[in-house]
């Protein structure tokens, strides 16, 4: 039985938290996770659309959010990236994807 928040809440909170640390405010849309295991791991595959100010500060965060420390609680992020992105002058939205894999 899993107790807290399972991997897509934490990660929803990782991404909202790394953003505002680089002066970027985002807003989390729509997310989806299926499991995902492979001979040695488990986890999960998300898909987070997500939604910020255009502007320098997003675009430096996206821009380094591959190599970002996302910490979660008993899970860590193995693979993450922009999967899309569309921009207008005010708005930019975008396609989180992601592994989380399980910590033994």
């Amino acid at each position: 039985m899993m107790r807290g928040p399972g991997a897509a809440r934490l990660l929803e909170r990782a991404l909202t938290a790394a953003a505002s640390r680089a002066g970027a405010s985002i807003a989390i849309g729509a997310g989806r996770a299926t499991d995902w295991q492979s001979a040695t791991f488990a986890g999960q595959r998300h898909e987070i659309t997500v939604e910020g100010e255009t502007g320098p500060a997003l675009d430096r965060w996206l821009e380094t959010l591959a190599e970002a420390d996302l910490p979660l609680a008993g899970h860590l992020v193995a693979d993450i990236a922009v999967a899309s992105l569309a921009r207008n002058a005010a708005r930019t939205a975008f396609v989180i994807e992601a592994l989380t894999v399980e910590e033994s």
